[in-house]
Parts: structure tokens; sequence; C-alpha cells
């Protein structure tokens, strides 16, 4: 372990302040911190809260009703990620559709959604498009070359979603961010610089246990100054411009909209949805879909680990009703969920 490194370390572990609220919005900073031992090694004043940096996590319950609608009423092949399949609806999850005859075919890109329908010219082929500005642009670029070579079976049913706005639809859950290291990459580093005007602080970080404990210790000390702050620890990654051909890809498809967050709400201007240079694609439009709610499981807590107000223990289900195995909320479902990290690493 290298001097700086260390440093931070000890400035980590010997704080004894005033109670801080840091919360991580990256699934993957969820679980790194945990498979690290990085949470245990925290201080009782030092609370860590798993925000909504899972993309499946977020996504709301009448989304998943809408693509099962799609694939057991309207017969549509759904083209989705694994850990969507899992997710419960108001009735049901995708998975259990299956078992009705819905046709869900598993990919690892948006882009195999594209070209999975171009070999299936019989079928009529819907992409579920979720995610945050990481795999967006791969949705905007399936959707875009479904229009240049007119692949008529082909649309998206789209529910992704822009971080800033929730940054400040979630300001006073948390002193501070640790500000996802994949995002960024495509966001560049103006947004958080934007945020600090609005009195919001946090730092941008990559995915090691020497970087994490880097960023964390740089919140303390910022913080103790009083004033808001941002900082990039992920320099190594993470450009200041981010990628503009990336965020090109996604204004030429994508416009911003207000959006649905589980557990938090509609959050104006978070949300992404398909322009009308390409309305032949957006499934909503195309098989008439009808905006619903859905209906979540009351007993289920997701909704308030997302916004900080409890861990994911501290919810009635968490191990006993609810598992991975046999999930009941979202945040259990994905790997990227915190529900499914504490089940994974708590004793």
């Amino acid at each position: 372990m290298n001097e700086q490194v260390l440093k931070a370390k000890q400035i980590v572990e010997n704080y004894d302040g005033r109670p801080l609220r840091i919360m991580e919005v990256c699934g993957t900073h969820t679980h790194e911190i945990f498979r690290l031992g990085i949470r245990q090694m925290l201080p009782e004043n030092i609370h860590l809260i798993s925000g909504p940096g899972c993309p499946v996590c977020v996504t709301p319950v009448g989304y998943i009703d809408q693509a099962i609608d799609l694939a057991l009423n309207h017969h549509c092949t759904i083209c989705t990620f694994g850990d969507l399949i899992r997710v419960p609806g108001s009735d049901m999850s995708l998975q259990q559709a299956r078992a009705k005859g819905a046709k869900i075919v598993m990919i690892y890109s948006p882009t195999d959604a594209f070209t999975y329908a171009q070999s299936h010219l019989d079928e009529d082929v819907v992409l579920l498009a979720v995610g945050f500005e990481t795999t967006t642009p791969a949705s905007c670029m399936a959707i875009r070359d479904a229009k240049k070579n007119n692949l008529t079976n082909f649309s998206a049913l789209v529910a992704n979603k822009t971080m800033d706005n929730a940054y400040l639809a979630l300001k006073d859950s948390a002193d501070a961010f640790l500000y996802p290291g994949h995002v960024s990459t495509i966001t560049g580093c103006q947004i958080y610089r934007d945020l600090c005007e609005e009195g919001i602080s946090g730092v941008v970080t990559g995915f090691t246990g020497p970087e994490i404990l880097t960023a964390l210790a740089v919140i303390i000390k910022k913080l103790e100054k009083g004033q808001p702050f941002f900082m990039n620890c992920y320099p190594r990654v993470v450009r200041d411009e981010g990628s503009p051909s990336a965020r090109k890809i996604i204004a030429s498809v994508m416009e911003p909209c207000d959006s649905i967050w589980r557990g938090i709400g509609n959050i104006p201007g978070s949300g992404l949805q398909i322009k009308a240079a390409y309305q032949d694609f957006d499934a909503r439009k195309k098989y008439g879909l009808e905006n619903t709610q859905g209906h979540p499981n009351p007993a289920c807590r997701c909704g308030d680990i997302l916004r900080g107000d409890c861990m994911p223990n501290e919810c009635p289900l968490f191990g006993k009703v609810c598992t991975p195995e046999h999930p009941v909320g979202a945040c259990m479902v994905s790997n990227e969920g915190s529900c499914s990290a504490f089940y994974k690493y708590m004793e």
C-alpha cells in the first residue's frame, strides 16, 4: 500500500467528526465496497447509502407490465438484458410470462436486438431499452440502424434515464455523492460542476480499493471546509469532456422527458424518449400502449432503499421471502442491486 493510499485509509478510519451520509449511485461501487471490505472498516459516523445506481432497480413496475403486454397480447419477441427478465411486474415477471408462451430473448448489447430482428423478419421484435448514459448510445445505434435499413419489424420500448436530475431530486438524502465512473466517461465532468452550483457535492471515482478509499478521504476533508465541491478522482479513465461522440448519438435519436423512477417517483427531465423522426420505431406508439403506474408489492421496501430511507436488511422481506432465487423486489434481482449486495456479502 503506497503512502498516498495509506494516508487516505487513515483519514477514513480515524474520522471522528459529525455523522456523514455518502451515497454511491453505481451498482458496481456498491458491490466492490462490500467485496473489498471497505464498508466494514468505516467508523460508525460514516454512513454509506446505496442509492439508485442500478438501472434495472429504478425501472418502474409499469414498464415491466408494458413489456409483458407486448409479449403476451401483441405476440412480440422481447429482447432484453438478463437481469430484467426476473424483475416482478404487477402480476408476473417476464420469466413467468415466458412460461405462458412469451418469447423472450436474452441479449448482451442493444445492438444484438437489431441483429436478431434482421435475421427474424417474420417476428415483431422489441428491444427493452433501459439503462443510464453508459448503455443508451448502443440503444440509439440500434434504433438508428433500424431506420437506415428500413427494418419495420424492429422497435424499442424505452426507459433510458439520465443521472443529473436524479442528484437534484436526492440532494437532501446525502452530504456527498460517489459519482459513477462508467457514466462519467460519457457525461464528462461539467454536469458535476453545475451540480456544485446547486449546492451538491461529490467525487467521481473508480472501482479499486485505493480509488474508493481516496474518494472517501477527499469527501471527508472537503466536507470539513463547508463548501460545495467536486473532484475527479478517476482521471485515468474519466476525461473532462467525457465522450462527445456518444452524447451526439444520443441527441440524434432521443430527447429529454420526465421519467418515473421506482421508489422516487417522477423526476422532471430525467428520462429519454425517441424523437419524432424515429417514432416508427417507438414501441409505445407502434402498439398503442397505455401508460400505467403498475402495482408493486406493498410489503417490498425497494423504493425506500433506493432513496436511502432504510437499509436492505431493514426490509421485513429481506433474506426471508425475498432472496436472489426468489426476488420480490428489483433491488434483489440485479447483480448491481443493493439488496443483492447485502445478501451476498453480509453474514
